[in-house]
């Protein structure tokens, strides 16, 4: 697999991950009017920076 295929995949892989992760979150703010924890809010934006690194070192 060339690099560039690899760093797609780890994208898709980190927005899946982010993506469902949202999801959850929001359905709790939503449906049981909760808002998340602090430590999983910043655990997301972790992984976001994480993407972010990914994304800039073409």
């Amino acid at each position: 697999m060339t690099e560039n295929n690899e760093k797609k995949e780890n994208v898709k892989s980190h927005l899946t991950s982010l993506r469902s992760e949202l999801k959850r979150m929001h359905l709790a703010v939503t449906d049981e009017l909760t808002l998340p924890e602090p430590d999983e809010v910043k655990m997301l934006m972790g992984k976001m920076d994480i993407l972010l690194k990914i994304i800039e070192s073409k």
